[in-house]
């Protein structure tokens, strides 16, 4: 564990020696402000419009449901477009620069390796996603939103960022180049995004397989405060599958070097 530990803080102080990782942050809580604030006015224009049209007295609206559902789901469309950038020059790097094969070398297995890799990457997108604390934080001063949603909802982006993760590593390890790795990351990332699309033109069968791998399917419930024994097993599921195709190709490249 101490190795995998050692080589998680390496890769996450290379994000920030390098601009990536104050570009990754920085972008994610911009356009997270963005959807914040955008999201905010509409929550506050239809709650006035509710007080001052409601018949029966006073009616208050649900800040999970109106505020930070649709905040949190739009921030899942960030991970689509972010997380590429992180995962992109985990292994294509380590080629391209010829270090992959002093790693190889190095007195750890590859499982360490890869575990290191991931939870570094992990630790970036979780600064991304504490970052955003900052935003929900206010609503608790000015408003009284349930606790146990927002504890369900990023923990759902953990998960559904870890699977992204996981299979942006053994994306990465398959090539040299930075920007290949990059767009096939995106592209496979999109894939599992709208695979439910095919379900609504074939038949029950497909829909229902097709529904399963969708991968922002099973974070519909996590967003409503609803923690599904199914949705966690399919994401670590999905994770572990990620590492260990991660696995069998940097045992390949070990092979070959």
């Amino acid at each position: 564990m101490r190795n995998v530990l050692a080589i998680a803080r390496k890769e996450l102080k290379s994000y920030f020696s390098s601009p990536i990782g104050y570009i990754v942050v920085g972008l994610f809580a911009l356009i997270f402000g963005y959807f914040y604030v955008a999201i905010l006015s509409f929550f506050v224009r239809q709650s006035m419009q509710v007080s001052q049209f409601s018949m029966g007295g006073p009616q208050t609206v649900n800040v999970n449901e109106q505020m930070l559902r649709p905040l949190l789901l739009n921030t899942t469309v960030l991970t689509l477009f972010i997380l590429p950038m992180v995962t992109m020059r985990t292994y294509s790097e380590e080629k391209r620069s010829g270090t992959i094969e002093l790693l190889l070398t190095s007195p750890v297995t590859d499982l360490q390796i890869i575990l290191g890799k991931f939870f570094g990457a992990m630790a970036l997108y979780a600064l991304m996603l504490a970052v955003t604390l900052v935003h929900v934080g206010i609503l608790f001063v000015y408003g009284h939103p349930e606790w146990q949603p927002i504890v369900s909802a990023y923990l759902g982006l953990l998960l559904m960022g870890g699977s992204f993760i996981s299979l942006g590593l053994f994306i990465s390890s398959l090539t040299k180049n930075q920007i290949v790795a990059g767009m096939a990351t995106f592209g496979v990332f999109l894939m599992f995004w709208v695979i439910d699309w095919i379900g609504s033109f074939t038949g029950p069968t497909v829909a229902a397989i097709t529904n399963y791998l969708s991968i922002t399917q099973h974070f519909d419930d996590f967003s409503k405060g609803v923690i599904d024994l199914s949705h966690l097993v399919f994401y670590l599921s999905f994770i572990a599958f990620g590492l260990f195709l991660t696995l069998r190709s940097v045992d390949s490249e070990r092979w070959r070097g």
